[in-house]
């Protein structure tokens, strides 16, 4: 017997080091140390977990638990490659696959769209967010009291916007909300919700937020997906010649960093002052408090070949600080500076700083600045 075993696990490691098997089948995490045995994929333990949560579509096993002949050759009979092929032959190229770093919602949903409602092998299982239009309720925390209130929201790409409505039959909408300038995160954490979606769009040139959620994860994860399939459409006909692998990056983006940081006025006179910071592309935005509608104010940084750089520390005469941890970003036309509760958030901060400065300017960024 235990001759029989240890030639089953040598066999198991065998069919683990066949092309496709060394990542994770649902979210790419590199070397999975387990296995659903009715779906015959290798799949991480994070995953595994929400494998669990569907036990009439999967049955999982670590890989380092003792296998039997037949286990092992359902598990050689299919692997990864061979999932793909059937469970994600007609995904479309706008929709969001998941990696190990996105929230549960986003994993979970695309392991059950995959294996459980079959929506990439049956192109009509797309309908929810393909179809170029989409209505329905979602709950929206309100600008000034806070509170999560339901509200239509209406999703047109003929109209080229999305829409909410403050009444059921109301006739013209609060706000409208173009394609082109829309972006859609989860931030499940920041809005206290498993299902929270934080929509953003410019308005006047300025950044303006919303945040939404729903109850049902499904219908979250295809609002998600109907806004990323409008704006595919939006880029395909603004940018003609462009392929599927240059817009989809485009199609939605999370943002490069978020946290909390102390500020001051230009005059670097005035005290410092607590906000909460938003890396959005070039866009750095500050906010009272992190669910704030409007950014109380947006510094651009550009590139160091228009001089732009980040430097670690404050100037020598800077008063009114109470985080130690400071930054300065020079621009052409001022400095401003920022400090850091502890040095490993500074550290982060200047990490991401530096990479979009490293980053040259397209002529979009030229025009929108």
């Amino acid at each position: 017997m235990a001759l029989e075993a240890e030639g089953n696990k040598l066999q198991l490691q065998d069919v683990l080091a066949r092309p496709g098997n060394d990542k994770c089948a649902d979210c790419g995490n590199p070397e999975p140390d387990w296995a659903s045995l009715t779906l015959g994929v290798f799949v991480c333990q994070a995953c595994s977990l929400l494998h669990r949560s569907i036990p009439h579509i999967s049955r999982v096993k670590s890989v380092q638990d003792t296998w039997d002949a037949s286990e092992v050759e359902l598990m050689a009979a299919m692997g990864n490659s061979a999932a793909k092929a059937k469970y994600e032959q007609k995904v479309p190229a706008f929709y969001y696959r998941p990696t190990h770093t996105d929230c549960k919602l986003l994993r979970e949903q695309w392991i059950r769209a995959k294996y459980e409602r079959n929506e990439f092998e049956f192109i009509e299982k797309q309908e929810p967010y393909s179809a170029g239009y989409r209505e329905g309720f979602l709950w929206k925390r309100g600008r000034d009291n806070g509170q999560f209130l339901s509200r239509k929201f209406v999703l047109s790409e003929r109209e080229g916007a999305l829409k909410y409505f403050n009444k059921q039959d109301a006739r013209d909408p609060k706000a409208i909300m173009k394609i082109e300038t829309l972006n859609a995160t989860f931030q499940p954490a920041k809005i206290g919700n498993p299902c929270g979606l934080q929509i953003t769009y410019l308005k006047d040139n300025s950044t303006r937020n919303i945040f939404v959620y729903h109850s049902d994860a499904k219908e979250m994860v295809d609002w998600f997906n109907a806004i990323r399939a409008a704006r595919f459409h939006y880029l395909q006909v603004a940018f003609p010649g462009a392929s599927d692998e240059e817009l989809v990056p485009k199609l939605t983006r999370s943002f490069m960093k978020e946290g909390f940081m102390e500020k001051t006025g230009p005059k670097h006179t005035e005290g410092f002052k607590k906000r909460w910071f938003t890396m959005d592309d070039r866009r750095l935005m500050y906010f009272k408090d992190p669910l704030d509608a409007y950014a109380r104010g947006e510094v651009f940084i550009g590139s160091k070949e228009n001089s732009y750089t980040v430097l670690a520390g404050l100037p020598p005469s800077t008063q009114g600080y109470h985080w130690n941890h400071g930054i300065t970003i020079v621009t052409p036309d001022r400095k401003f500076l920022f400090a850091c509760e502890t040095e490993a958030e500074q550290q982060d901060w200047i990490a991401a700083f530096q990479r979009v400065i490293n980053r040259p300017m397209r002529p979009q960024e030229y025009a929108g600045h």
